[in-house]
């Protein structure tokens, strides 16, 4: 009895062989390794590729740096220079009427019925511009003057600069308290010589002087500067523009 169940252990527990098929079992391909970015490709890199055209190497495009073609071709801001244009600068420019004869002179060539044409056909421009000026025949001579409809608002200006119209002593005045801000009256006084409490009462009524504060000495004197007005009426951004000494000195 026991035997018999010692040989069904055995029959149970021993492994059946597998069948041969009599082919060798192939060995499994190790998996294909992408090749080598920098040495294992055969794709040719288009950064070192030696056919393509690379732009910061082709010497067929023009260095605009060194580019001397570019200096031969005319500015074409550069405004072409006419008999016409010259007169217009110069009557521009001029404050009082300029004659023909003095026109032709300067110019250097044509005549005067030339430089009555030319001043034609520059009246014919700021019409067709509209331009708010004419030039106009005036004792003898041509000056650029604006058109009359525009009197009332130039009378205004006119009123300001009158208001702001000095006298010599009126100057001489205003230039010590602006060279030497902020100075009391009596050293206005002593450095002109003279009187100054109506040419700096004057002063201050156009704006050009003013009460700063009072100096720290006997009687508390008030003392005078300029002003913003006095700044603008001589064309100064701030008090360091003023010209110095040596500026003011006649030349040789």
């Amino acid at each position: 009895m026991q035997d018999n169940k010692r040989d069904n252990y055995d029959e149970s527990d021993r492994e059946e062989p597998v069948p041969s098929t009599g082919q060798d079992q192939e060995t499994p391909a190790e998996p294909a390794t992408d090749p080598d970015p920098l040495f294992g490709s055969d794709q040719p890199d288009p950064q070192f590729d030696n056919d393509q055209d690379d732009p910061r190497f082709d010497t067929d495009q023009p260095d605009p740096q060194f580019d001397t073609d570019q200096d031969d071709q005319p500015d074409q801001n550069e405004r072409e220079i006419t008999t016409a244009s010259v007169i217009e600068a110069i009557l521009f420019a001029a404050d009082e009427p300029v004659t023909a004869i003095k026109l032709r002179e300067i110019i250097g060539a044509g005549t005067t019925k030339q430089i009555s044409e030319h001043i034609d056909q520059l009246n014919c421009k700021y019409r067709q511009m509209d331009c708010t000026f004419r030039i106009e025949s005036i004792a003898g001579g041509y000056q650029m003057l604006t058109q009359p409809q525009f009197n009332p608002w130039l009378r205004k200006l006119i009123k300001v600069r009158s208001e702001t119209k000095l006298s010599p002593a009126a100057l001489e005045t205003l230039a010590i308290i602006a060279y030497k801000q902020p100075i009391i009256r009596v050293d206005i006084e002593s450095i002109r010589g003279v009187g100054a409490g109506e040419m700096v009462r004057q002063l201050a009524e156009k704006g050009l002087v003013k009460i700063v504060g009072r100096a720290e000495e006997l009687g508390r004197p008030l003392l005078y500067g300029t002003t913003r007005k006095f700044l603008e009426v001589f064309g100064l951004n701030n008090l360091e523009d003023l010209p110095t000494a040596e500026d003011l000195k006649k030349p040789q």
